[in-house]
Protein backbone atom coordinates (compact mmCIF):
# COMPACT_ATOMS: atom_id res chain seq x y z
CA UNK A 1 0.00 0.00 0.00
CA UNK A 2 1.17 3.53 -0.75
CA UNK A 3 2.11 5.95 2.07
CA UNK A 4 0.02 8.93 3.13
CA UNK A 5 0.71 12.58 3.91
CA UNK A 6 -1.78 14.16 6.31
CA UNK A 7 -1.82 17.96 6.10
CA UNK A 8 -1.86 19.16 9.72
CA UNK A 9 0.37 22.26 9.66
CA UNK A 10 -2.21 24.99 9.02
CA UNK A 11 -3.06 27.85 11.37
CA UNK A 12 -6.80 27.02 11.29
CA UNK A 13 -7.82 30.67 11.48
CA UNK A 14 -11.49 29.87 10.78
CA UNK A 15 -11.54 27.57 13.82
CA UNK A 16 -10.33 30.25 16.24
CA UNK A 17 -10.49 30.49 19.20
CA UNK A 18 -10.40 26.66 19.43
CA UNK A 19 -7.20 26.58 17.39
CA UNK A 20 -5.52 28.79 19.98
CA UNK A 21 -5.67 25.71 22.23
CA UNK A 22 -4.96 22.82 19.87
CA UNK A 23 -3.98 22.29 16.26
CA UNK A 24 -7.13 21.60 14.28
CA UNK A 25 -6.27 17.95 13.68
CA UNK A 26 -5.83 17.46 17.44
CA UNK A 27 -9.33 18.61 18.47
CA UNK A 28 -11.42 15.81 20.00
CA UNK A 29 -14.35 14.47 17.99
CA UNK A 30 -16.62 12.31 20.10
CA UNK A 31 -13.82 11.41 22.48
CA UNK A 32 -11.02 10.84 19.95
CA UNK A 33 -8.64 13.40 18.42
CA UNK A 34 -9.45 14.01 14.77
CA UNK A 35 -5.95 12.92 13.70
CA UNK A 36 -6.45 9.57 15.45
CA UNK A 37 -9.65 9.00 13.51
CA UNK A 38 -7.93 9.85 10.23
CA UNK A 39 -4.97 7.55 10.90
CA UNK A 40 -7.23 4.69 11.98
CA UNK A 41 -9.14 5.03 8.73
CA UNK A 42 -5.88 4.85 6.81
CA UNK A 43 -4.72 1.81 8.76
CA UNK A 44 -8.02 0.05 8.08
CA UNK A 45 -7.40 0.66 4.37
CA UNK A 46 -3.98 -0.98 4.64
CA UNK A 47 -1.81 2.13 4.93
CA UNK A 48 1.10 1.54 7.32
CA UNK A 49 3.33 4.55 6.58
CA UNK A 50 2.24 8.15 7.20
CA UNK A 51 3.81 11.59 7.38
CA UNK A 52 2.26 14.55 9.21
CA UNK A 53 3.42 18.05 8.36
CA UNK A 54 3.74 20.30 11.41
CA UNK A 55 3.85 24.01 12.16
CA UNK A 56 1.05 25.31 14.40
CA UNK A 57 0.97 23.92 17.99
CA UNK A 58 2.86 20.79 16.90
CA UNK A 59 3.07 19.34 20.42
CA UNK A 60 -0.71 18.90 20.51
CA UNK A 61 -0.33 16.44 17.63
CA UNK A 62 2.93 14.69 18.47
CA UNK A 63 1.83 13.87 22.03
CA UNK A 64 -1.26 12.13 20.62
CA UNK A 65 0.32 10.29 17.69
CA UNK A 66 3.92 9.68 18.76
CA UNK A 67 5.62 7.32 16.36
CA UNK A 68 2.31 5.74 15.36
CA UNK A 69 3.07 2.36 16.91
CA UNK A 70 -0.10 2.44 19.03
CA UNK A 71 -2.04 2.61 15.77
CA UNK A 72 -0.04 -0.09 14.04
CA UNK A 73 1.67 2.45 11.79
CA UNK A 74 4.98 4.18 11.29
CA UNK A 75 4.44 7.94 11.55
CA UNK A 76 7.07 10.58 10.81
CA UNK A 77 6.94 14.36 10.77
CA UNK A 78 7.74 17.01 8.19
CA UNK A 79 8.50 20.26 10.03
CA UNK A 80 7.63 23.56 8.38
CA UNK A 81 8.74 27.08 9.26
CA UNK A 82 7.04 29.03 7.80
CA UNK A 83 3.93 27.03 6.99
CA UNK A 84 4.23 25.95 3.36
CA UNK A 85 0.63 25.46 2.25
CA UNK A 86 -1.21 22.59 0.57
CA UNK A 87 1.27 22.47 -2.33
CA UNK A 88 4.50 23.43 -0.55
CA UNK A 89 3.77 20.91 2.21
CA UNK A 90 3.76 17.89 -0.12
CA UNK A 91 6.90 19.15 -1.86
CA UNK A 92 8.71 19.43 1.47
CA UNK A 93 7.59 15.94 2.52
CA UNK A 94 8.68 14.10 -0.65
CA UNK A 95 11.97 12.78 0.84
CA UNK A 96 10.11 11.37 3.87
CA UNK A 97 7.38 9.81 1.77
CA UNK A 98 9.97 8.07 -0.38
CA UNK A 99 7.42 6.97 -2.97
CA UNK A 100 6.35 8.01 -6.45
CA UNK A 101 2.66 7.63 -5.56
CA UNK A 102 1.11 8.67 -2.25
CA UNK A 103 -2.11 9.75 -0.62
CA UNK A 104 -2.69 13.31 0.57
CA UNK A 105 -5.40 13.89 3.18
CA UNK A 106 -6.58 17.14 4.69
CA UNK A 107 -6.18 16.96 8.45
CA UNK A 108 -9.41 18.85 9.11
CA UNK A 109 -12.07 16.67 7.49
CA UNK A 110 -13.87 13.47 8.38
CA UNK A 111 -14.87 11.42 5.35
CA UNK A 112 -15.53 7.77 4.54
CA UNK A 113 -13.93 7.81 1.08
CA UNK A 114 -13.16 4.32 -0.24
CA UNK A 115 -9.40 4.71 -0.39
CA UNK A 116 -8.78 1.51 -2.33
CA UNK A 117 -11.28 2.58 -5.01
CA UNK A 118 -9.66 6.02 -5.23
CA UNK A 119 -6.20 4.53 -5.70
CA UNK A 120 -7.50 2.10 -8.32
CA UNK A 121 -9.15 4.93 -10.28
CA UNK A 122 -5.92 6.92 -10.15
CA UNK A 123 -3.85 4.02 -11.46
CA UNK A 124 -6.30 3.28 -14.28
CA UNK A 125 -6.21 6.85 -15.55
CA UNK A 126 -2.47 7.45 -15.41
CA UNK A 127 -3.12 10.91 -13.93
CA UNK A 128 -0.67 12.92 -11.87
CA UNK A 129 -3.38 13.77 -9.32
CA UNK A 130 -6.79 12.25 -8.58
CA UNK A 131 -9.08 14.05 -6.14
CA UNK A 132 -12.04 12.39 -4.41
CA UNK A 133 -15.14 14.53 -4.94
CA UNK A 134 -18.89 14.50 -4.42
CA UNK A 135 -21.58 16.63 -6.08
CA UNK A 136 -21.41 20.14 -4.62
CA UNK A 137 -24.78 20.45 -2.89
CA UNK A 138 -23.87 23.72 -1.14
CA UNK A 139 -22.37 25.97 -3.84
CA UNK A 140 -23.37 28.99 -1.74
CA UNK A 141 -20.94 27.77 0.94
CA UNK A 142 -18.19 26.00 -1.01
CA UNK A 143 -16.33 26.57 -4.24
CA UNK A 144 -16.25 23.48 -6.43
CA UNK A 145 -14.26 21.51 -8.96
CA UNK A 146 -15.37 21.80 -12.57
CA UNK A 147 -15.07 18.34 -14.07
CA UNK A 148 -15.38 17.23 -17.70
CA UNK A 149 -17.47 14.23 -18.71
CA UNK A 150 -14.33 12.05 -18.79
CA UNK A 151 -13.38 13.01 -15.22
CA UNK A 152 -10.71 15.55 -16.09
CA UNK A 153 -10.46 18.55 -13.74
CA UNK A 154 -10.77 21.73 -15.81
CA UNK A 155 -11.07 24.54 -13.28
CA UNK A 156 -12.78 25.91 -10.18
CA UNK A 157 -16.31 27.26 -9.80
CA UNK A 158 -16.19 30.04 -7.25
CA UNK A 159 -18.47 30.01 -4.25
CA UNK A 160 -21.95 31.16 -5.27
CA UNK A 161 -21.49 30.11 -8.89
CA UNK A 162 -24.44 28.47 -10.68
CA UNK A 163 -22.07 26.30 -12.70
CA UNK A 164 -22.37 22.57 -11.83
CA UNK A 165 -19.41 21.51 -9.73
CA UNK A 166 -18.06 18.93 -7.32
CA UNK A 167 -16.92 19.32 -3.73
CA UNK A 168 -13.40 18.07 -2.98
CA UNK A 169 -13.61 16.00 0.19
CA UNK A 170 -9.97 16.34 1.22
CA UNK A 171 -8.52 13.03 -0.01
CA UNK A 172 -6.39 12.67 -3.14
CA UNK A 173 -3.76 10.47 -4.72
CA UNK A 174 -0.72 12.17 -6.22
CA UNK A 175 2.45 11.38 -8.09
CA UNK A 176 5.65 12.93 -6.79
CA UNK A 177 6.12 14.45 -10.25
CA UNK A 178 3.16 16.76 -9.61
CA UNK A 179 5.19 18.61 -6.97
CA UNK A 180 8.79 17.93 -7.97
CA UNK A 181 9.14 21.16 -9.95
CA UNK A 182 8.30 23.30 -6.89
CA UNK A 183 11.11 24.72 -4.78
CA UNK A 184 11.50 22.89 -1.46
CA UNK A 185 10.94 25.11 1.58
CA UNK A 186 8.99 27.70 -0.43
CA UNK A 187 5.41 28.51 0.63
CA UNK A 188 2.73 27.71 -1.93
CA UNK A 189 -0.53 28.70 -0.32
CA UNK A 190 -2.71 26.28 -2.26
CA UNK A 191 -2.69 23.56 -4.88
CA UNK A 192 -5.13 25.88 -6.67
CA UNK A 193 -2.02 27.77 -7.82
CA UNK A 194 -0.28 24.57 -9.00
CA UNK A 195 -2.88 22.27 -10.56
CA UNK A 196 -3.98 24.71 -13.31
CA UNK A 197 -0.39 24.80 -14.54
CA UNK A 198 -0.32 21.00 -14.61
CA UNK A 199 -3.47 20.72 -16.71
CA UNK A 200 -2.23 23.49 -19.00
CA UNK A 201 0.98 21.56 -19.69
CA UNK A 202 -0.64 18.11 -19.60
CA UNK A 203 -4.41 18.19 -20.18
CA UNK A 204 -6.16 15.48 -18.18
CA UNK A 205 -3.29 15.08 -15.72
CA UNK A 206 -5.47 16.20 -12.79
CA UNK A 207 -8.71 14.28 -12.41
CA UNK A 208 -11.68 13.86 -10.09
CA UNK A 209 -12.91 10.54 -8.74
CA UNK A 210 -16.60 11.21 -8.24
CA UNK A 211 -18.04 9.12 -5.41
CA UNK A 212 -20.78 9.07 -2.78
CA UNK A 213 -18.59 9.65 0.28
CA UNK A 214 -19.80 11.52 3.34
CA UNK A 215 -17.85 14.62 4.30
CA UNK A 216 -18.19 16.16 7.77
CA UNK A 217 -16.85 19.69 8.15
CA UNK A 218 -14.85 21.04 11.09
CA UNK A 219 -14.01 24.41 9.55
CA UNK A 220 -15.58 26.71 12.14
CA UNK A 221 -16.45 26.25 15.83
CA UNK A 222 -20.11 25.88 14.88
CA UNK A 223 -19.25 23.23 12.26
CA UNK A 224 -17.06 21.47 14.82
CA UNK A 225 -19.80 21.35 17.45
CA UNK A 226 -22.39 19.99 15.02
CA UNK A 227 -20.00 17.34 13.68
CA UNK A 228 -18.92 16.29 17.18
CA UNK A 229 -22.49 15.88 18.37
CA UNK A 230 -23.47 13.97 15.22
CA UNK A 231 -20.57 11.51 15.48
CA UNK A 232 -21.07 11.02 19.22
CA UNK A 233 -24.75 10.18 18.81
CA UNK A 234 -24.01 7.75 16.01
CA UNK A 235 -21.31 5.95 17.93
CA UNK A 236 -22.53 5.89 21.51
CA UNK A 237 -25.69 7.95 21.85
CA UNK A 238 -23.94 10.30 24.29
CA UNK A 239 -21.23 12.95 24.06
CA UNK A 240 -18.04 11.78 25.82
CA UNK A 241 -16.31 14.10 28.25
CA UNK A 242 -12.59 14.72 28.17
CA UNK A 243 -10.00 13.11 30.39
CA UNK A 244 -9.94 14.31 34.00
CA UNK A 245 -12.99 16.49 33.38
CA UNK A 246 -15.26 17.02 36.39
CA UNK A 247 -18.90 18.04 36.19
CA UNK A 248 -20.62 18.82 39.49
CA UNK A 249 -23.72 16.64 39.99
CA UNK A 250 -25.89 19.76 40.22
CA UNK A 251 -24.65 21.19 36.91
CA UNK A 252 -26.51 20.72 33.61
CA UNK A 253 -24.64 20.01 30.37
CA UNK A 254 -26.69 19.82 27.16
CA UNK A 255 -25.39 19.37 23.60
CA UNK A 256 -21.95 20.55 24.66
CA UNK A 257 -18.39 19.33 24.12
CA UNK A 258 -15.98 19.31 27.06
CA UNK A 259 -12.26 18.82 26.39
CA UNK A 260 -9.65 17.61 28.91
CA UNK A 261 -9.23 18.89 32.49
CA UNK A 262 -12.45 20.93 32.44
CA UNK A 263 -14.19 21.77 35.72
CA UNK A 264 -17.90 22.59 35.61
CA UNK A 265 -19.03 24.16 38.89
CA UNK A 266 -22.11 23.52 41.00
CA UNK A 267 -25.40 24.85 39.68
CA UNK A 268 -23.97 25.94 36.34
CA UNK A 269 -25.60 25.28 32.96
CA UNK A 270 -24.02 24.70 29.54
CA UNK A 271 -26.14 24.44 26.41
CA UNK A 272 -24.57 24.10 22.92
CA UNK A 273 -21.14 25.09 24.19
CA UNK A 274 -17.52 24.08 23.63
CA UNK A 275 -15.26 24.16 26.69
CA UNK A 276 -11.55 23.70 25.95
CA UNK A 277 -8.66 22.18 27.92
CA UNK A 278 -8.29 23.34 31.51
CA UNK A 279 -11.17 25.81 31.55
CA UNK A 280 -13.14 26.24 34.76
CA UNK A 281 -16.84 27.06 34.43
CA UNK A 282 -17.84 29.01 37.58
CA UNK A 283 -20.71 27.72 39.69
CA UNK A 284 -24.18 29.22 39.30
CA UNK A 285 -23.51 30.57 35.80
CA UNK A 286 -25.41 29.90 32.57
CA UNK A 287 -23.88 29.72 29.06
CA UNK A 288 -25.52 29.08 25.70
CA UNK A 289 -23.92 28.87 22.26
CA UNK A 290 -20.40 29.94 23.21
CA UNK A 291 -16.82 28.73 23.32
CA UNK A 292 -15.11 28.90 26.71
CA UNK A 293 -11.36 28.70 27.16
CA UNK A 294 -8.72 29.84 29.62
CA UNK A 295 -8.05 33.54 29.07
CA UNK A 296 -4.39 33.07 28.14
CA UNK A 297 -2.66 35.05 25.41
CA UNK A 298 -4.35 37.01 22.66
CA UNK A 299 -8.08 37.11 22.12
CA UNK A 300 -9.65 36.06 18.85
CA UNK A 301 -11.91 38.56 17.07
CA UNK A 302 -15.24 38.53 18.89
CA UNK A 303 -13.83 37.05 22.09
CA UNK A 304 -14.16 38.84 25.42
CA UNK A 305 -12.68 38.21 28.83
CA UNK A 306 -15.09 37.28 31.60
CA UNK A 307 -13.15 36.53 34.75
CA UNK A 308 -10.64 33.80 33.95
CA UNK A 309 -12.42 32.83 30.75
CA UNK A 310 -12.20 33.96 27.14
CA UNK A 311 -15.71 33.72 25.70
CA UNK A 312 -16.94 33.89 22.10
CA UNK A 313 -20.28 33.23 20.44
CA UNK A 314 -20.46 30.30 18.03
Amino acid sequence: MIPALVLTAGLATRLRPLSFVRAKAAVPVAGHPLITRILRQLRAAGVTEAVLNLHHLPHTLTRVVGDGSDLGMRVRYSWESPVLGSAGGPRQALPLLGAQTFLILNGDTLTDVDIAALIAAHRRSGALVTMAAVPNSEPHKYSGLVVAADGAFTGVATRGSSKPSYHFVGVQVAEAAAFAALHAGTPYESVAAVYPALISDQPGSVRAHVCAAECLDIGTPDDYLRTSLLVARRESGAVPRGARTRVDPTARVEDSVLWDDVDVGAGSMLRSCIVTDGARVPGDTSWTGVTLRQAIGELAPGERRIGDLAVASL
